[in-house]
């Protein structure tokens, strides 16, 4: 029988072989050296936003999904950001229910559980947007979640300032304003790393 290979083609193969072996355990090796999902990018990216602690202590732990992909970084903190409002909205109405609340206080954590709700509304649509954002409808949907995300920020400032002056006092308006305040600057910050990622790719 004939040889099917001849000297240089199996030199060949063997060589690929130990190639492909090797990048295999240099990519283990690298995984269990690091543990933890490189988180730099993130880091840099959180450094240009108005609130960088606050960016990264929400989004570090989302390293394996981000990767270093500036659409999935602003989409998942888009997502963060969306979370924390629905969380602080059904706070928001818990307290409210508190004996000892009074009339003027109730309504105004009515017409700010409103405002939330629109917020929400304007996160969530940024989102849904996003997923389907291409090449052709980019520049025209990137300026629709740029603005809806906008407005989510209004309609969260539009709450905090229903809470100024001598409307509530003590414990429940620290701890309102605390999550309002949480909400605001989780949603400047997406929109921080939204307005980057137009700059990068529109």
């Amino acid at each position: 029988m004939e040889k099917l290979f001849s000297r240089k083609s199996v030199a060949s193969v063997f060589t690929m072989l130990i190639l492909i072996i090797g990048s295999s355990i240099d990519s283990g090796c690298a995984a269990a050296a690091g543990g933890k999902p490189d988180t730099r990018f993130i880091r840099t990216s959180c450094s240009t936003t108005t609130y960088p602690t606050l960016c990264y202590s929400a989004l570090s732990n989302h390293a394996s999904a981000i990767q270093q992909d500036p659409k999935l970084l602003a989409h998942v903190a888009l997502s963060v950001s969306l979370d924390t409002a629905r969380t602080t909205s059904v706070d928001m109405v818990r307290i409210s229910r508190r004996a000892g609340i009074t009339p003027r206080e109730a309504g105004a954590m009515r017409d700010c559980v409103e405002e939330l709700s629109d917020s929400v509304e304007q996160l969530g649509r940024s989102m849904s947007e996003m997923n389907r954002m291409n090449r052709s409808n980019f520049g025209r949907t990137m300026s629709d979640i740029q603005t809806w995300v906008s407005a989510a920020m209004t309609d969260e400032d539009t709450c905090m300032e229903g809470f100024a002056g001598k409307v509530m006092n003590g414990a429940a308006k620290s701890a309102i304003r605390t999550r309002i305040v949480n909400v605001a600057h989780m949603t400047s910050n997406a929109l921080a790393l939204i307005n980057s990622y137009a700059a990068v790719h529109g």
